[in-house]
């Protein structure tokens, strides 16, 4: 594995999001002197905090897994994620509801799921389910630790036993046809397999191997912390402080300090030059291209994944029939996608996530009031609408969501809202976001493992990506992976599982797999 070559005794952080935290985290507990910089004035990036009225609303992800990837971290520096954060498995880790009135709770236990689809669809389904499950597992165990968890410095490394176990699970094969060898209601296919949005590719289309973000979500577990997501890139920045990291707040860099193929300083907005042996930038790559004063020679533009708006409401009111996390399939579903990803037309059916995080932490809202989290994908502003046009766009969409949602059964949700927040893609594009995709670049076949942006940069030997542009990828997993990879390339080697890192808890009827094997490519 190639490295940064010379000395690495003092490494600037650029960002405090997930992976810069983990990072930083990594990089410490390797020996390195850590200066970390933020532009915004608390840690979190994506997983950000904004506090309207009383409500405390999480900006970014809403659903932890693989949480063995952040006690990795935390115990790096002879810390615990356990210690420092409250976290409650959910059960179930879903809820899906479908537009013919069904709903089925997906939950990570595999006897509970085999006796919920065998309520819903009955015994063949059941045994479906029970051979996903088991194929999932085999898909997981093939891809993480050679594809996922690991520094590529070549294509010529996928060449491994690891790829032919791959092929042999049928990891090469389109996502949708595969789950339909195991299930063939159309409404569990579903519940296993429109995680690929996620990495910005259809079902249809996306390959087999993407079924790792689905052992993630309903065979790994799913997980909320107390004080919500954001709780957890604070408690990240709490144990570098503790560790000795220098945390810059509100510290915007300008320009990178180069000389003879090094970055011998970083400069700040306000001024000040930190003399530094190495960086990591976390920030957006666009960003980062533009510190380093280049863009990355390839044979084809990046493509990014669909967008997404989002309404926080803060609400006097709440429906029972809500779990903690709730998707609401539309009828509609090739179309969708075709839509979000090819015409650049609003879903004319949507699908949309609900989360409610008051179901396990009501303190994140006034007493007597809730939270409600919706997600609805959309078109980047490279296929749909520009993000200008979102300026106008985004709140008759706001009401056309909340329209939906009443005929979906929440019934009064216009009127119950107190305090509310709207994103769109106009907001993603004004926080730097490419295509105002929150989700970056998307996990086609040429942007995934060794074609995906690497973490190493040309022409400049001490800088080294993390985030979720770069290796291996999208999701809260991914970007603590990435953060771990990026300290590697600095010290020299892989980074070792920390003494006192806890194994991830086995899913019911299968193995346990270690917590050096890493975690999964997504979302």
């Amino acid at each position: 594995m190639k490295r940064v070559p010379g000395p690495t005794d003092h490494v600037v952080v650029v960002g405090a999001g997930l992976s810069g935290l983990a990072c930083a985290l990594h990089l410490l507990g390797a020996g390195r002197r850590v200066t970390l910089v933020e532009r915004d004035a608390g840690p979190g990036g994506r997983a950000g905090r904004v506090r309207r009225g009383g409500y405390e609303l999480d900006t970014g992800p809403t659903v932890l897994t693989m949480p063995h990837l952040a006690d990795e971290a935390f115990a790096a520096v002879g810390d615990s994620l356990h210690r420092r954060v409250e976290l409650t498995a959910l059960h179930p880790a879903y809820r899906a509801c479908f537009a013919d009135g069904s709903s089925l709770d997906v939950h990570t236990d595999g006897e509970a799921m085999e006796a919920e689809v065998r309520r819903f669809a009955g015994p063949a389904e059941a045994a479906g389910y029970r051979d996903l499950r088991r194929w999932l597992g085999r898909l997981y165990r093939a891809q993480m630790r050679r594809f996922i968890d690991t520094n590529f410095d070549s294509p010529a490394q996928l060449l491994h036993p690891d790829l032919a176990r791959l092929a042999a699970l049928g990891g090469f094969g389109r996502l949708d046809d595969r789950i339909g060898r195991f299930l063939s209601d159309d409404r569990l296919r579903r519940v296993f397999s429109f995680q690929a949005l996620y990495a910005g590719v259809a079902p249809a289309r996306a390959l087999a191997a993407y079924a790792v973000i689905a052992y993630m979500d309903t065979v790994a577990g799913v997980w909320f912390p107390k004080g919500g997501m954001h709780a957890l890139p604070r408690a990240m920045a709490d144990a570098a402080t503790d560790a000795g990291a220098d945390l810059r707040w509100e510290a915007e860099v300008s320009t990178l300090e180069r000389s003879s193929g090094r970055v011998r300083a970083v400069h700040l907005t306000s001024g000040e030059r930190i003399p530094c042996d190495a960086v990591v930038l976390t920030c957006e790559l666009p960003a980062a291209y533009r510190l380093l004063e280049r863009a990355p020679r390839r044979p084809a533009r990046l493509r990014h994944s669909p967008s997404a708006v989002i309404l926080h409401a803060g609400t006097d009111r709440t429906w029972p029939h809500l779990a903690h996390h709730t998707i609401s399939f539309g009828a509609a579903w090739e179309r969708t996608f075709d839509e979000l990803t090819r015409t650049g037309e609003l879903m004319s059916d949507p699908s949309l996530l609900i989360t409610r995080p008051t179901t396990h932490d009501p303190d994140l809202a006034p007493p007597g009031r809730h939270l409600h989290y919706v997600l609805a994908p959309c078109p980047n502003t490279t296929v749909g609408p520009s993000a200008a046009t979102w300026r106008d766009l985004g709140p008759r969409y706001r009401d056309r969501l909340a329209g939906e949602l009443e005929r979906r059964g929440l019934d009064g949700f216009t009127d119950s809202i107190e305090e509310e927040l709207l994103v769109t893609p106009l907001d993603w594009t004004a926080q730097g976001h490419a295509a105002g995709s929150p989700f970056s670049v998307a996990h086609t076949f040429a942007q995934t493992g060794p074609f995906r942006p690497r973490n190493l940069v040309r022409e400049v030997e001490n800088v080294v990506l993390a985030g979720c542009g770069t290796t291996p990828g999208v999701g809260v997993p991914t970007v603590l992976i990435s953060g771990k990879l990026a300290a590697a390339r600095v010290t020299g080697g892989s980074v070792p599982r920390p003494v006192g890192a806890r194994t991830p808890p086995a899913a019911a009827g299968e193995p346990s797999v270690p917590a050096s094997a890493g975690a999964d490519d997504a979302a």
